[in-house]
């Protein structure tokens, strides 16, 4: 019987840990998309616009990066797969 409640607390923080990895993934997904519509959008505009975008399209990757190398050094929790 007290095996049944930890089973279910272990059952629902997997199930927590692989929605937040899926949002991850996601909000991931959305930076990129965003990134490219500042692009487009600048692109029709002053070349300021378009370094600024430009910019921020560099910076994403390089906190994707980022993030990876805190994973691989341990310094993060590793994420939900």
């Amino acid at each position: 019987m007290s095996d049944q409640p930890d089973n279910l607390v272990l059952l629902y923080l997997r199930r927590l840990d692989e929605r937040t990895g899926r949002m991850e993934e996601d909000m991931r997904d959305l930076k990129g998309r965003v990134t490219l519509l500042e692009q487009r959008v600048a692109a029709g505009f002053t070349h300021l616009e378009g370094t600024i975008a430009h910019q921020t399209a560099r910076l994403d990757r390089l906190e994707n990066r980022l993030e990876r190398v805190e994973r691989r050094l341990d310094l993060l929790p590793p994420a939900a797969e």
